[in-house]
């Protein structure tokens, strides 16, 4: 049998109890392995998830791209921290990336600043590349980044309170992007928290590929949700034919966390 991909959690919210040498926070940051390529889907927050490499015996030299799902700095703001450990050759982004993201504190009558913390001049300085997907982009053989979503699902709304730009507009999160994966005959997804509606993600990608999606992976953004539409977009995933679930980060139900590892393989 030989590996057709890997996947490592490298920070998340939690960690899974048997390994007591670890740390989380509030972010996300993924190790993803094919038989072509090694990249890094989102950075967390601190660089916290580099720190958690090391102890897990991921070489991060390896890392050629860097997938940022989008630009809230849970997602992003370790970016500048990886640049201790390697120099990746581009980071994938969707478009508008750049535009400053806030979030609406009700209680306090404030906008308080959710965005990456560096800048399009920052990446530039470290020679780095951007390349901006559109639709969907090819990785390698193996993966391939996609954006763009339509949206099938009017339940699925975006929270008022995240907002973007100095004109503090609602934030359509038209940068989110996330990563294809083969999966028997069909694909597995990859994704950072899915603000525009998991629902909508995998309708898009079953429309546009023609391909099913097996499993899901990474954060669905269902936190504060109620128990109904929690209980509705379960079973709508299901009904489309997903069958594996690794959630974690900000999907309210959590079975993946800092250290956990999903392998998928095939017949050679």
């Amino acid at each position: 049998m030989s590996l057709l991909y890997r996947v490592t959690v490298l920070v998340d919210n939690n960690v899974i109890g048997s390994r007591k040498d670890l740390e989380a926070e509030h972010g996300l940051s993924m190790f993803i392995e094919t038989p072509d390529i090694s990249f890094l889907f989102d950075c967390g927050h601190t660089g916290l998830a580099f720190e958690n490499a090391r102890k897990m015996g991921v070489d991060l030299t390896r890392v050629k791209y860097v997938v940022l799902s989008h630009s809230h700095y849970d997602h992003a703001g370790g970016f500048p921290a990886l640049l201790k450990y390697c120099q990746p050759e581009a980071v994938y982004t969707g478009r508008n990336f750049w535009q400053v993201k806030y979030s609406y504190d009700k209680e306090n009558g404030e906008y308080l600043y959710k965005g990456c913390g560096f800048t399009k001049d920052d990446l530039d300085s470290w020679g780095i590349e951007q390349r901006i997907c559109q639709g969907i982009l090819h990785l390698d053989d193996y993966a391939h980044v996609v954006t763009d979503f339509d949206m099938y699902y009017d339940f699925e709304t975006i929270p008022e309170k995240f907002v973007r730009g100095e004109g503090k507009k609602p934030d359509s999160f038209d940068d989110e992007i996330c990563v294809l994966l083969p999966e028997d005959d069909g694909l597995a997804m990859v994704v950072g928290c899915s603000h525009v509606g998991i629902l909508n993600m995998v309708a898009t990608v079953r429309e546009r590929t023609e391909l099913p999606v097996y499993s899901v992976m990474g954060g669905i953004h269902l936190t504060g949700a109620d128990e109904e539409r929690m209980e509705k977009t379960m079973q709508e995933l299901e009904r489309l034919g997903v069958r594996n679930f690794n959630l974690c980060h900000c999907s309210g139900k959590n079975n993946m966390a800092t250290g956990s590892i999903v392998e998928v393989k095939y017949q050679d």
